[in-house]
């Protein structure tokens, strides 16, 4: 078999690469064998162009052992062993694994070669005990010792349990400082180990990009968006990726969903009439300005109160005019319905549902309604489910926001619940809506249909 050159190589791991050949082309085209031409692209996955430099040419009892307690424990086989330790043949290690099986540990001890050395050997004894050599010794050990324990406490605070990639981490961070003999003895792992995992804590990670985006995503929207929704996001930014690898990157950044949905409890109540209820429950509007929502809802942090009288749009969720008070006096609800009679068209034929409250009970109300040709209608007394919607919002708008958030004063809340109904309205996407804000699904569907 004759020898290759390492252009020779590259040149056949390129081919490989672009993927329009595979191995036994590859390998007839220069005349050599499929298993080479595999050893080769599995070296230079592992090492890069260095790969194809020549290794060592003697190799210590303790590296052979290294080696072999890596593929043992790792499952490797003998070619991505040979490719992780840049060993040109993985015959090699199998020769190794059968020396140790047959002969034992002497058996791997290197032999040397050539005439023997004339130095004499000067064996250095260790400090005697309570000399000052000894205590210096002792204390730097307990200072790396103490670095260590320290360092791996740091990291696996988010894991929850102490992996051998943590400990490599460690080792990594402190390997400057200290031994790595000494590192790992403290750590109890192999050295094999260690350096597997540093060849992997060097490679580039190749999510880096992709954990970038699920980070701004994430704190864009103040953690509101578990992994499906971020997942569907990422998509605006050009990834797709399943959404299995998207949990697994935001369990590896320790971002949850801090949203926890509180199960609805409704109450049936006598049913009674005011207005008819025209509604039924039928919360589906093909355009806007069909069908509107309201109600109010209260809040209290403190020792204060504000109450919110919003109305929706049913036709994309939207919420089209709101009020903020800190009593709920009628002009909470006046405000709200002034300013949302403003978005009506003269050819407009609309619905406005509300519950049996005593806002919508007045003649005021209900003239403003008669003189703008809206037909008003009422839930059941007691039934929430008649005003689902609604009440899905305030839902929301409770769960992404007052419990997810700390507040410095009721001026802050006001702020941040302006904030969300912006954020709400206009970034926040819903699948009812092909997964578009409701802002977006009225400019981009509505209007363009």
């Amino acid at each position: 078999m004759s020898k290759y050159t390492v252009d020779d190589k590259l040149k056949a791991v390129e081919r490989y690469l672009t993927g329009k050949e595979g191995y036994k082309t590859i390998a007839e085209s220069i005349g050599t064998v499929k298993s080479l031409v595999i050893t080769w692209v599995k070296l230079f996955e592992a090492q890069g162009i260095e790969g194809f430099n020549k290794g060592y040419t003697s190799y210590s009892s303790q590296f052979k052992l290294d080696v072999l307690n890596f593929m043992n424990e790792t499952g490797a086989s003998l070619r991505e062993t040979a490719s992780t330790f840049n060993i040109s043949s993985p015959s090699t290690i199998h020769k190794w694994d059968q020396l140790l099986k047959t002969e034992g540990l002497d058996a791997l001890k290197p032999k040397k070669k050539g005439r023997p050395s004339m130095k004499k050997e000067t064996n250095k004894l260790p400090p005697a005990e309570g000399s000052v050599e000894a205590l210096q010794a002792k204390i730097e050990r307990l200072e790396m010792e103490n670095a260590y324990f320290k360092k791996v406490e740091y990291f696996s605070s988010n894991a929850g349990k102490i992996t051998n990639k943590i400990k490599a981490q460690v080792i990594f961070e402190l390997k400057c400082q200290y031994d790595v003999v000494d590192l790992v003895e403290v750590a109890g792992i192999p050295r094999s180990t260690y350096y597997y995992w540093e060849k992997r804590l060097n490679r580039v990670d190749k999510y880096a990009d992709v954990k970038e985006a699920i980070k701004k995503i994430y704190h864009e929207h103040k953690g509101r968006y578990g992994y499906r929704r971020i997942t569907k996001e990422l998509k605006k930014y050009g990834f797709t990726h399943d959404p299995k690898t998207i949990n697994r990157l935001m369990n590896e950044l320790s971002l949850k969903c801090m949203v926890r949905m509180k199960k609805y409890r409704s109450y049936k109540g006598n049913v009674g009439k005011i207005a008819p209820n025209v509604l039924q429950r039928d919360f589906h509007a093909n355009k806007m300005n069909q069908k509107w929502v309201t109600d109010v809802t209260e809040f209290h942090l403190f020792g204060e109160k504000r109450y919110l009288s919003p109305v929706l749009d049913l036709c994309n969720g939207e919420i089209i005019a709101y009020k903020v008070m800190s009593r709920p006096v009628y002009q909470l609800v006046g405000d709200m319905l002034d300013e949302a009679i403003k978005r009506l068209k003269p050819e407009d034929k609309l619905i406005l549902h509300s519950d049996q409250g005593w806002h919508y009970q007045m003649k005021k109300y209900q003239k403003t309604l008669q003189d703008h040709q809206i037909i008003q209608s009422m839930s059941r007394k007691g039934n929430c489910l008649d005003n689902a919607v609604i009440e899905n919002f305030f839902g929301l708008l409770k769960s992404e926001l007052l419990y997810l958030q700390e507040f410095e004063s009721m001026e802050h809340f006001e702020k941040e619940l302006e904030d969300y109904i912006e954020y709400y309205n206009h970034k926040r996407m819903k699948a009812k809506l092909k997964d578009l804000s409701p802002v977006e699904y009225r400019t981009q569907v509505l209007e363009a249909a």
